[in-house]
């Protein structure tokens, strides 16, 4: 384990392996953003087109109201919730 060149080789591998993984991670880093911008691409013309909500929130907020709209039927048929 003294032999200077067992370093130079462990060095020289761990150097490498970071090279790969960084390599790796620059790729899907640029393959998440060509994909954001083919979202926000396509967003854009679909907005004028479609009448449904186009947010999470909204959609939200309409299930939140369908629900209510549930249980005030169920009173007002004198269902026990």
């Amino acid at each position: 384990m003294t032999d200077p060149n067992f370093y130079l080789v462990m060095s020289a591998a761990g150097l490498a392996g970071l090279g790969m993984v960084t390599a790796a991670g620059l790729a899907g880093w640029r393959g998440w953003l060509q994909l954001k911008r083919q979202e926000l691409h396509a967003g854009q013309g679909l907005d004028a087109v479609s009448s449904a909500p186009s947010t999470a929130g909204a959609r939200i907020e309409i299930a939140d109201l369908k629900e209510r709209i549930r249980k005030l039927e169920a009173i007002a048929a004198g269902v026990d919730l």
